[in-house]
């Protein structure tokens, strides 16, 4: 399962996108030849999560959202979802809430802070996408997940690797991976992706 259908039209977004990079330099100029198939498309791969695990709702809590990825592609193709996305960095905040505010997006909101400083909120499913290694990011995430949700893991082809690195953590929690979902980002060399699936 490595391909999955993208309903919004994101010219518009990718325009807001670029204004502000030009500012802060959230991706590389190079990768911005790349913006829909290195980015977009891949914060939008948690899809094939919400379509085998038949989720069509939920409060998604998008830890260290840097640049907006995954959570202002994820809020403009799911509007049905209530996003917030956390980064300690204040000039990406700002920027994500620039982006929200010219493209409309009600279902998304920010906080400034470190996650750990985040308490008394439970999340149905956290993402994380280039943030840190699986078992830290976990010590971070699993404390903020509600009992039956998912916390999904974005990482390259080193996926297994980083489970292997992080099964202590996952014990500590008593969390397990439910499984590893596997895809190509849509350019011309293969570029493997992964999805790891993580819940109590």
């Amino acid at each position: 399962m490595d391909k999955f259908e993208i309903k919004a039209d994101f010219t518009k977004y990718k325009s807001v996108f670029l204004e502000q990079n030009a500012k802060l330099n959230l991706i590389s100029k190079n990768d911005e030849k790349y913006l829909f198939e290195k980015h977009i498309y891949d914060s939008l791969a948690i899809k094939m999560f919400f379509e085998k695990y038949k989720i069509s709702s939920g409060n998604i809590l998008d830890i260290g959202c840097g640049g907006g990825f995954p959570c202002v592609p994820m809020s403009i193709e799911f509007p049905e979802f209530h996003i917030t996305g956390i980064d300690s960095i204040r000039k990406k905040i700002n920027a994500i809430n620039e982006m929200k505010s010219a493209l409309e997006l009600n279902n998304l909101d920010t906080i400034c802070d470190r996650v750990e400083n985040l308490k008394g909120q439970k999340f149905d499913i956290i993402t994380s996408r280039a943030v840190a290694d699986l078992g830290k990011i976990c010590e971070y995430a699993l404390p903020l997940l509600k009992k039956d949700g998912y916390f999904v893991a974005y990482k390259s082809k080193k996926a297994l690797e980083e489970i292997e690195n992080a099964k202590k953590t996952l014990e500590k929690h008593r969390a397990k991976i439910c499984e590893i979902i596997t895809y190509n980002l849509p350019l011309d060399e293969v570029y493997e992706r992964n999805l790891i699936i993580v819940s109590y």
